[in-house]
């Protein structure tokens, strides 16, 4: 049986647009979240090119989600990734009124009974298995960088002003580098993507409690999240995308 998925985007309280972008393919086994960023509406195009490369990418070589071959979808999602970076890379060198502009990026591609991720950026994804919360990504940001060196703790960076510095982005160089990841499915896992949208405004154990009400209902999942998000003051655009294993 396939994953019951599903994805949702907010342009959340204090923004005026929404750069956030997001991708369910169940069919492919293919889920990601984008947040873009540049002025001038570029934010929203770099987020929905590196969305549109990924699913074109995987579309032409027909992947199974349920081949077992993780090396093989771990190779296929690495290229869809670079795939997004050229598209996006390329679009500036057009158009110069899109310099500057970005996105980050997380994806999950199912391979049997595995769970290839790939990231850049900032954008999480979290594994909620029986009543724990994991979070599965390692942000590429100004201030996960200070926290690993000890000089802040978790509590200040959610709360930094320079939270939103990202140091990894699609868009920013030809030769962008990503972090990957492999994960065992068992029955009952639930996958959460995310932009940080999310997790600036919620702490992983309120998103662990909301995650855990609302197991096994991936839509209900998203509505209870991005609500909780707004709830909290909204502050950025807010995207999840949740993926349920049967």
């Amino acid at each position: 049986m396939k994953p019951a998925a599903h994805g949702l985007t907010d342009v959340g309280r204090r923004r005026d647009k929404n750069e956030d972008a997001y991708l369910v393919e169940p069919s492919m086994g293919l889920y990601a979240v984008a947040d873009g960023m540049g002025g001038h509406a570029a934010g929203e195009i770099a987020s929905r090119l590196a969305m549109d490369a990924l699913s074109d990418s995987m579309r032409r070589g027909g992947w199974n989600p349920d081949s077992d071959d993780t090396d093989e979808a771990t190779r296929r999602l690495e290229s869809a990734v670079l795939e997004a970076n050229r598209r996006i890379c390329d679009s500036i060198q057009f158009h110069d009124e899109q310099r500057g502009m970005g996105t980050t990026l997380v994806a999950l591609l199912t391979a049997g009974g595995r769970a290839v991720l790939a990231h850049v950026g900032d954008s999480r994804a979290y594994l909620l298995r029986g009543g724990a919360l994991v979070r599965l990504t390692s942000d590429h940001s100004w201030v996960n960088e200070q926290v690993k060196l000890g000089l802040l703790s978790d509590d200040d960076a959610q709360r930094h002003p320079m939270r939103n510095i990202v140091t990894r982005a699609l868009g920013s160089r030809p030769d962008v580098a990503m972090d990957r990841g492999v994960e065992d499915m068992h029955t009952g896992d639930v996958f959460l993507l995310c932009s940080d949208g999310l997790n600036t405004m919620l702490s992983d154990d309120e998103i662990r409690d909301l995650m855990d009400r609302h197991r096994g209902q991936p839509e209900s999942a998203c509505q209870a999240l991005v609500a909780a998000a707004n709830q909290r003051g909204g502050e950025d655009n807010v995207t999840v995308v949740v993926v349920v294993v049967p």
